[in-house]
């Protein structure tokens, strides 16, 4: 887990005003810091809203499925949210493709880094694997190794990512499956981002199950 170099605290309701005093970091005073601080954390409280955001951007995004990015993602929490998967395991397939739009060849380690900071060690490492994962669906059909997954076979959490892949992504391209409308994850969306960073009872191992 990559530590966090200061102290995140949660947002207090006050909205900062002012600027630095410096235009090199390394003249920066105390003072300085603690408005930028301030900034930081009234910036961070805004999370939830980007995140909803994104995802509702997905949906002009990667042609060629029969759904848009947004309805694969849509249905992947619609699965998660059906087998009674804590809210953590829903967020976390709502927004594992968010990496789609900035990173289409890496989408995974970009999705697992927003997700890291707020849900426990299991889920960031499913998120992360996921797309190697996901590959034994499709690989061998392109040249490639379809058992690219193997290399982490005796890892505590593989069996966990390939459950999550099986269960509620490589099946969630169905245009029949009746999905819930991303309004309906608001709450759950703003439960997990709206949590203080790295917040040590949470990122810490969870339950390392799906449901």
């Amino acid at each position: 887990m990559t530590e966090p170099l200061i102290e995140r605290r949660a947002f207090d309701g006050t909205v900062p005003n002012g600027v630095v005093s410096f235009t090199s970091m390394a003249d920066g005073t105390a003072d300085d810091y603690a408005l930028l601080d301030r900034y930081e954390r009234a910036h961070a409280a805004g999370l939830p809203d980007r995140i909803l955001a994104s995802l509702d951007a997905l949906t002009g995004s990667l042609g060629g499925y029969r759904i848009t990015r947004l309805e694969h993602s849509l249905q992947s929490a619609t699965r998660a949210r059906l087998d009674g998967a804590s809210t953590d395991w829903v967020v976390a397939a709502l927004v594992h493709d968010i990496g789609d739009e900035l990173a289409p060849f890496n989408h995974s380690e970009l999705a697992a880094a927003v997700v890291q900071p707020y849900v426990a060690a299991e889920i960031h490492w499913v998120i992360l694997h996921h797309g190697v994962f996901q590959s034994y669906y499709y690989a061998h059909h392109l040249g490639g190794d379809r058992n690219a997954r193997e290399r982490y076979r005796v890892h505590r959490w593989a069996a966990l990512c390939a459950e999550f892949c099986a269960r509620w992504d490589e099946n969630s391209f169905d245009p029949e499956f009746p999905i819930h409308p991303l309004d309906s994850f608001e709450d759950d969306v703003r439960e997990v981002f709206g949590r203080v960073a790295w917040d040590p009872s949470v990122v810490t191992i969870g339950r390392e199950r799906l449901v």
